[in-house]
């Protein structure tokens, strides 16, 4: 049986670059390669490319990016548009709980809840922490955004998804958070590209900052750094606050 996060993708790749919440690609991308101190020389992996829009924009700048999914349908999209712009890229289709690699990039992204915070359980989800940090080589870096704990309780994650929303874009309702867990269980409405409306169970699991930074410790890094994250201005001016629906988490492995 395909798990929510598996359907809702199977044909919606179109449609999914139009959606609001994945248009701040160069300025996301301009953070990163001040992070890096934009070193071409980097070895980068992009989980969760989605249909490759970072993974793109950065090799167009020079820098040597693998993006993995685990959705075929995506990767199509990414490989097109990558061949529309004359650019080879290597996608590879792979589930980030189970990752090939092993101690061979300098940097590792995973951005717009792009598969951590979305399995379906707790074990899992740190699964994807351990698999990335397998990957990455001794002081690698790894940048990685995901829903913060704090913002649903204080505010209605159902107002802000309303909020938030484009015409003829992704609807989410009925958002109900399960304080044991921290698990937002919505449904989330959509027309895929042949224009059929799908309507999909779907639940994300929310990390408060101290659940964070106590699995990245578990798995050696010396240094995490967490911030608010704003759609396209990645900043670490930004300081964490109850009305930031996404951390910006930046760890340096040991």
């Amino acid at each position: 049986m395909k798990q929510w996060y598996e359907e809702l993708y199977e044909n919606y790749a179109h449609k999914y670059d139009k959606e609001c919440f994945v248009q701040g690609t160069v300025g996301e991308c301009d953070f990163i390669e001040k992070e890096i101190g934009e070193d071409k020389s980097l070895k980068i992996l992009d989980i969760g490319c989605g249909t490759g829009r970072h993974v793109i924009e950065l090799t167009k700048r020079g820098y040597n990016v693998i993006g993995i999914d685990l959705s075929e349908p995506l990767l199509k999209r990414a490989r097109e548009k990558a061949q529309e712009q004359g650019l080879a890229i290597d996608f590879q289709k792979q589930d980030a709980r189970n990752l090939s690699f092993e101690n061979k990039f300098d940097l590792a992204i995973m951005l717009c809840e792009a598969g951590f915070s979305l399995m379906e359980t707790d074990e899992m989800n740190f699964e994807i922490l351990k698999n990335v940090t397998k990957g990455l080589k001794d002081n690698g870096k790894l940048i990685f955004t995901t829903l913060n704990g704090l913002f649903p309780l204080f505010h209605s994650v159902k107002e802000f998804y309303e909020s938030q929303a484009k015409k003829g874009g992704a609807e989410y309702q009925d958002c109900t958070l399960d304080l044991m867990t921290f698990r937002d269980y919505h449904t989330t409405v959509i027309e895929d590209d042949s224009g059929d409306k799908k309507e999909i169970k779907s639940n994300e699991r929310y990390y408060v900052p101290s659940e964070i930074t106590w699995l990245l410790k578990t798995l050696g890094y010396k240094k995490i750094d967490i911030f608010g994250a704003k759609l396209g201005e990645f900043s670490r001016n930004e300081k964490l606050t109850i009305d930031h629906f996404e951390m910006l988490v930046i760890a340096e492995k040991k």
